[in-house]
């Protein structure tokens, strides 16, 4: 979607230094300053930032405030234009560069002489505005003020107090932007400084923005402190790879290691700002666990082999298998990654059981999103949708934990302009409440009757967006009814998975019933020309999903699993993962030591994100690039080359042609007709009860149906090594009504059990205003509580301490 263009109405023209520009009308000075290249100093000022002019630095001379009058020096960050307004700046005005110079002397005072010793030199804007508008000299012999270094104000995040020019940019982010106003301008006068409130710490999903936007290095990175300096950085412009967001993101690298990551500005997605997991977490491949070397499995044991002697074996292993092969790619991988199993299914293997959902998943999901990806002439919804929407219903989604970027995107809207979000769920969580939603309280499993009933009620009008997430996928009905509403009447909607890799994935046909570019399986005229394009026919018969594969496996009808860095915790079922990945021929391609590993007959060491190029797919189905960070990778073969030496191997190198890297694979995957074939059917699941019955199994216990979701920083295996990061994670717990809890007599802060089958999760209770016979607990908190075999809305057994 482009840029709305401005009426020219609405343009005011004004003279800067003798120059005169036309900008937008509520446009600030500072920004028309910058149209014509005008250096004007400033520290408080920032683009997404309301104006505060706290730091004074922007002073501009006005000759004519656009009424035949001048003024007294203004902040030109707080000044909107004017027609006929005459602006000076320090280019052409003495007095405009007195009271520059005149301010940064000021604030220079109590600034300690630490340069030699900060994270902020070289990359600056006090040093550099202090050279280009300050004066040559102090003039000041003072005491300076001091304060104790360094204040940690999170685990992440420590403020020396002395650098700090009371710019207000981290108050202003954290209440703005972030929603969490945590930090501010605390004492008075000569003692204003910045602090979190008393007996707080400032955590947020989102922290580390206030140590990018500060601009004299007062808040510093506990994480990248005293890692380098920036003249020893090699900064590359890459995507983010922890969520379907697709946030652009500069990794700087010394020595070929990652040092930090930042936000880098992109307004088509994520304006200036990243959340902490993208930044920080970024070091669980370098790790003592990190896979250098492919393996074999000889005995009972797992050994050191070559690349010939591993390749081979696995070759073997497939060959012995014939078609019997399951393909489980995972969702993390890169676009070109993904194409490759796809193509290795298909055209290798010869079979379509290849499935990339490595989570719960349901026959309703797996009809629906071929049905999405072969759908004619999609009208695909993007960041800037969002921020045109008339409404936003969200379903199975939470944004803050599941997709920071849209949080940020909805939060911003309903500032701004009133945005009404709609969240239908079982209680208003945190990031509710910051984007100032609207909750339809629904038990979980029940989600498609609110929504037809909505639709009903003529409450979801042709400007009203949906927001599904990869929940969805377990309440009965809800995809249908989505599917059903976009076709008969028009609703717009997307489709948010919770991996990068996902979104991708679904393109490149990762699914039984789909091939890559939006072709269905049962269209026999996209097979023709796909296996014209790959020189091997395309299978004709129906292929497994990730639950029936393991159900295969695990019975030994599927002899052979080829598995791309999945972990069996993430699945419904870990326990029938682990008796797949034990009884059937297992080939993993993994970048580090991991469940499956341990299972597995051959182990191949695959590059990290950083040591290969490729593309990500975000949710708004725009292609994200991902740049090479590191090329002197310790692995240095992705996927799809293993997946290419792979088919070389079995003797089917043609199937595999010209697609030994992600170069090749892009190129391939561009000579694909995108144009849609034969739309898959779209799903037809009727809904699930409106209520379900509620159970008091005795005095003590009661059954309950669950909620949750999983967090943004739970005990996912790619925080591991980021400490500090980790530390500021939400501490689990067990959220349920205050009628819920009075059945079993539960206050707050009590220890309650739920337990499905044989396993238990145990956690203090929160009391929480949210529906009646519904508890909410994370999924894969980082915290040990236990793992709880059940998925939302399924029914589990409530009781106090460990009676469940």
């Amino acid at each position: 979607m482009s840029e709305p263009s401005v009426e020219a109405t609405d343009l005011v023209t004004l003279t800067i230094d003798g120059t005169d520009v036309s900008v937008p009308k509520g446009e600030m000075v500072i920004r028309a300053a910058e149209q014509l290249g005008v250096a004007v100093p400033r520290f408080c000022d920032h683009p997404l930032l309301d104006p505060v002019a706290a730091c004074r630095a922007c002073l501009v001379d006005v000759l004519d405030a656009g009424n035949g009058r001048p003024m007294k020096p203004q902040p030109a960050c707080a000044l909107e234009v004017a027609p006929g307004m005459k602006i000076a700046t320090a280019a052409s005005s003495q007095v405009a560069r007195d009271m520059q110079s005149g301010i940064l002397e000021f604030l220079l005072i109590n600034h300690p002489l630490d340069c030699p010793m900060c994270d902020k030199a070289g990359e600056c804007p006090l040093q550099n505005q202090a050279v280009s508008h300050g004066p040559l000299e102090s003039r000041y012999d003072g005491a300076k003020r001091r304060f104790p270094k360094s204040l940690p104000l999170s685990a992440l995040v420590l403020l020396d107090r002395e650098r700090c020019v009371l710019c207000q940019r981290c108050t202003r982010f954290s209440e703005q932007i972030s929603g969490d106003p945590l930090l501010a301008l605390v004492e008075r006068g000569a003692k204003s400084q910045i602090g979190a409130g008393p007996g707080c710490a400032y955590d947020s999903y989102f922290s580390g923005n206030v140590v990018q936007i500060c601009p004299v290095g007062a808040l510093t990175s506990a994480d990248y402190r005293f890692q380098a300096r920036p003249v020893d950085l090699a900064s590359t412009p890459t995507t983010c790879e922890n969520c379907a967001a697709g946030c652009a993101l500069r990794t700087d690298a010394r020595h070929y290691a990652v040092k930090r990551r930042l936000a880098a500005p992109d307004p088509s997605v994520n304006d200036d700002w990243n959340c902490d997991k993208g930044r920080f977490a970024f070091r669980s491949g370098h790790l003592d666990d990190r896979l250098t070397t492919p393996l074999i499995r000889r005995g009972t044991r797992l050994e050191p082999a070559s690349w010939p002697e591993a390749l081979d074996a696995a070759a073997q292993g497939l060959m012995k298998a014939r078609r019997s092969v399951g393909v489980l790619p995972g969702g993390r991988l890169t676009h070109e990654n993904a194409l490759a199993y796809s193509r290795f299914a298909r055209a290798v293997v010869g079979n379509n059981n290849i499935d990339f959902r490595a989570r719960a998943i349901s026959e309703e999901e797996t009809t629906f999103l071929t049905w999405l990806a072969t759908r004619k002439n999609p009208d695909w919804v993007d960041y800037r949708a969002l921020d045109a929407a008339k409404q936003v219903v969200l379903v199975c989604l939470e944004p803050e934990d599941e997709c920071p970027m849209i949080f940020l995107r909805l939060r911003k809207a309903w500032r701004r302009r009133g945005l009404p979000v709609t969240t239908i769920a079982a209680y208003a969580s945190r990031g509710s409440h910051k984007m100032g939603a609207r909750l339809r309280a629904t038990r979980p499993g029940t989600e498609a009757s609110v929504l037809r009933g909505m639709a009903d009620a003529g409450q979801l009008d042709a400007g009203t967006i949906v927001l599904l997430g990869e929940r969805a996928a377990l309440a009965p009905g809800l995809l249908s009814e989505v599917a059903r509403l976009a076709d008969d009447a028009g609703l717009r909607f997307a489709w948010v998975p919770r991996r990068a890799g996902e979104m991708g994935a679904l393109q490149a046909g990762c699914l039984p019933g789909l091939l890559p570019a939006g072709h269905s399986v049962a269209d026999d005229k996209a097979k023709i020309e796909l296996a014209a394009m790959w020189h091997m026919p395309i299978p004709d018969s129906p292929g497994l999903d990730t639950q029936a594969m393991l159900e295969a496996a695990a019975a030994g009808s599927l002899s052979a699993l080829l598995v791309g860095g999945v972990e069996p915790a993430d699945l419904r079922d870990p326990a029938l993962a682990h008796r797949a990945f034990g009884k059937a021929y297992t080939i993993s391609l993994e970048q580090r030591v991991s469940e499956v590993t341990q299972l597995a007959d051959v182990v191949f060491p695959v590059a990290l994100l950083e040591e290969q190029e490729g593309t990500f797919v975000n949710w708004t189905a725009e292609a994200r690039s991902v740049g090479l960070v590191n090329p002197q990778a310790v692995a240095p073969m992705p996927d799809v080359r293993v997946l290419s030496a792979l088919a070389r191997a079995m003797g089917k190198q043609v199937a595999m042609r010209n697609m030994r890297n992600p170069a090749q694979a892009r190129a391939i995957y561009a000579e694909l007709d995108v144009r849609r074939g034969i739309p898959a059917p779209r799903p037809s699941v009727r809904p699930g009860p409106a209520d379900v019955p509620r159970l008091v199994l005795d005095k003590d216990v009661i059954e309950v149906t669950l909620a949750g979701w999983r967090q943004l920083l739970d005990g996912s295996r790619c925080l591991d090594g980021a400490d500090a990061l980790v530390a500021t994670a939400p501490a689990p717990v067990m959220r349920l009504s205050a009628v819920t809890a009075a059945k079993v007599g539960l206050s707050a802060g009590a220890v309650a059990t739920l337990s499905a089958g044989d396993s238990t999760w145990t956690g203090p209770v929160e009391i929480t205003s949210m529906v009646d016979d519904v508890v909410w607990i994370p999924l894969r908190s980082v915290s040990e509580c236990g793992r709880l075999d059940a998925q939302p809305g399924d029914r589990v057994r409530l009781g106090a301490g460990g009676a469940a």
